[in-house]
């Protein structure tokens, strides 16, 4: 399980421009954030750092301690405060309610504001780096944020796996409409999605990529 970030990191999540989400701080900081998912590095130029969606909610959630930095516990095994989308694989009931709700609208507008300062065009309408090196989590919080039940313990919904194919991820759902649901919202949200059959079971399923223009 991953560690959570440190006093000091947090500070440094905390100061985060609240606009863009630019960071400032050491090297080490920055990349240990960078490596933790909760901020990326602009493939241009001087690369300055920003948060990425995890790290924005990680921000709104814990304020940073004002003490001095001190060895970070293990996460727990519920994400340690930051926030996931839910892939369908939890062995838990998905929460549905009205904080949860929130929890995904702010995490999709924070992923919109990433594809708006990463592509050179300022498109928000087409998946970003991140996305394409989160394949998983970036085409479940597509699916939560339209409103699809995710599976999980005694509920029935969609599943996000991914695949050996290279930036391709497969989404399940419990019957056709369903599916076709998904498909719709992973379209919109700037995918390219085909329907597939698997062999053994012949039951359809999605094969879904970030579209690049």
């Amino acid at each position: 399980m991953a560690r959570p970030p440190t006093a000091a990191q947090r500070r440094v999540i905390e100061a985060a421009d609240p606009v863009t989400g630019r960071l400032k701080g050491t090297p080490a900081q920055l990349a240990a954030l960078v490596e933790r998912g909760l901020a990326f590095r602009h493939p241009r130029p001087p690369h300055d750092c920003f948060l990425t969606p995890a790290g924005r909610r990680l921000r709104e959630a814990e304020p940073a301690p004002k003490g001095p930095p001190e060895p970070a516990p293990e996460a727990s095994a519920s994400g340690g405060g930051v926030f996931a989308a839910y892939a369908g694989d939890e062995d838990e009931v998905p929460d549905t309610g009205p904080a949860r709700a929130r929890e995904v609208r702010s995490a999709w507008q924070g992923l919109l504001e990433l594809r708006r300062m990463t592509h050179t065009d300022g498109a928000i309408d087409r998946p970003c780096a991140w996305e394409r090196g989160h394949l998983v989590q970036a085409a479940a919080l597509a699916l939560e944020a339209d409103g699809h039940r995710p599976a999980g313990r005694d509920a029935d919904g969609y599943r996000v796996r991914a695949t050996p194919q290279p930036e391709a991820v497969a989404v399940h759902a419990p019957d056709g409409a369903a599916l076709r649901a998904c498909a719709a919202t992973l379209e919109r949200a700037g995918w390219q999605v085909g329907e597939h059959t698997e062999p053994r079971t012949r039951r359809r399923y999605l094969l879904a990529s970030p579209r690049r223009s």
